[in-house]
């Protein structure tokens, strides 16, 4: 026998919500320009001003529109950037409650940065290469300064997803370290790691500035899992 399930009330704030969405993606409203006041929605839909907040919070939330103190909701333009940065609080909390999530991460990562040199040393331009060259000499000449070695390290791997041409590699590389180094100190930042990493680099950028897809993939491959490995091991001698 089948169970019907009933139907779920839905609270003001939900259909306010969905109809400033319809308008929104309509074209009525286009980024950059402002929503009606509070009051002037509340008279439109025939809801109260808490039921109205609520919906303009959400859709700050979803990074749809940005509410400054003492001004109407105005509608943005979407960015790579600001979806990733969405499921950004979500992520930490998950690697706060679930130590497993960890690993699940660095996997991940192996497998997208390895892609990710593939498709930039096919895509490589001598501007791009330039770039590269240069986050690489500025990693290179922060090797005895720890607290500007990580930053540099993040800018060379942005850079490699930059290369790509899709925007949102880089957003979601940003987003990788920020978990990763927002729970535990990254491999790179540990005594002793800084020559081995700035030697891995090394052979990653040499192979994109070849145009060698394959060996790009490789050096990277190399690079993130002995880091990982790496880590495990100081991890266990701390």
């Amino acid at each position: 026998m089948n169970t019907i399930a009933p139907i779920q009330r839905r609270k003001l704030f939900q259909e306010v919500l969905d109809r400033l969405i319809e308008r929104i993606r309509s074209g009525e409203f286009q980024p950059g320009t402002q929503l009606p006041s509070e009051r002037e929605l509340m008279a439109s839909y025939g809801v109260g001003r808490p039921a109205v907040r609520e919906a303009l919070q959400a859709l700050e939330r979803s990074g749809i529109v940005s509410i400054s103190h003492g001004e109407r909701a105005r509608v943005v333009m979407p960015t790579a950037g600001s979806l990733i940065e969405q499921i950004a609080g979500s992520a930490q909390h998950l690697l706060s409650v679930e130590p497993g999530t960890l690993e699940h991460l660095k996997d991940a990562r192996l497998f997208l940065e390895t892609g990710l040199a593939n498709r930039a040393a096919e895509r490589a331009t001598p501007d791009t290469l330039a770039v590269l060259r240069q986050r690489l000499e500025e990693h290179v000449s922060a090797r005895e300064r720890l607290d500007e070695f990580l930053p540099r390290d993040m800018a060379f791997h942005r850079q490699i997803a930059a290369m790509t041409g899709n925007p949102i590699f880089p957003a979601i590389i940003e987003a990788m370290f920020g978990w990763l180094s927002a729970y535990h100190v990254d491999l790179v930042r540990l005594k002793g790691a800084e020559e081995l990493t700035i030697a891995e680099h090394q052979r990653i950028f040499e192979a994109i500035a070849e145009g060698d897809p394959k060996a790009a993939a490789a050096a990277m491959h190399d690079h993130i899992a002995r880091a990982n490995d790496l880590y495990r091991q100081f991890e266990r001698q701390a």
